[in-house]
């Protein structure tokens, strides 16, 4: 390598970190690349615990519904904004609607992930079993849960409604398995 400053020619080295370790670099970073589990019987069952379900459903529901409330309360701000309000006014009721919405559908998402959670894996416990049926029955016991101070015709309706969903969402994601490899 040329030195563009002088005359003379200098030799230079690349830089290794590793040089002195002693320890070849594949087994440095070996890293496992599959799940690693205490127990044997916890490799074999394909299927998230009751606490990871819990966590998974009922974050998944609050931040849905957070997105969801908030686009919705952003847009009714946006709405409700009147002749001759400044911009700063504006973007407070905007900011202050979006939030109030996101807070609320978000809280009442987390609490339906939450019941349908516990009621899944109440499910798959008494019956021993993973199966679609699980799914159905703890969609119908939470739209009726979620429903029940509202009278037992309205916790009907929301019970049949939360099994036809999670029937529907459970054959759906097991047909789109069926036909789409990952």
């Amino acid at each position: 390598m040329a030195s563009h400053t002088g005359d003379s020619e200098r030799k230079t080295r690349l830089y290794h970190p590793y040089q002195d370790l002693h320890v070849p670099i594949q087994n440095l970073y070996n890293l496992p690349t599959s799940p690693e589990f205490l127990f044997d019987e916890e490799a074999a069952v394909q299927r998230r615990s009751w606490g990871e379900n819990l966590q998974y459903y009922t974050g998944s529901g609050y931040l849905s519904g957070a997105i969801v409330g908030a686009a919705k309360g952003s847009i009714e701000g946006i709405k409700a904004a009147e002749p001759g309000d400044t911009m700063k006014l504006r973007i407070n009721r905007v900011l202050n609607s979006g939030g109030q919405t996101g807070r609320r559908y978000g809280n009442s998402l987390g609490v339906v992930g939450l019941i349908f959670a516990g009621l899944e894996s109440g499910f798959i416990h008494i019956r021993d079993t993973d199966d679609v049926l699980n799914s159905v029955l703890a969609g119908l016991g939470t739209g009726a849960l979620y429903k029940a101070a509202s009278g037992p015709r309205s916790a009907a309706v929301a019970g049949a409604l939360g099994g036809m969903v999670a029937g529907f969402a459970v054959a759906g994601k097991q047909a789109f398995k069926r036909y789409v490899p990952i």
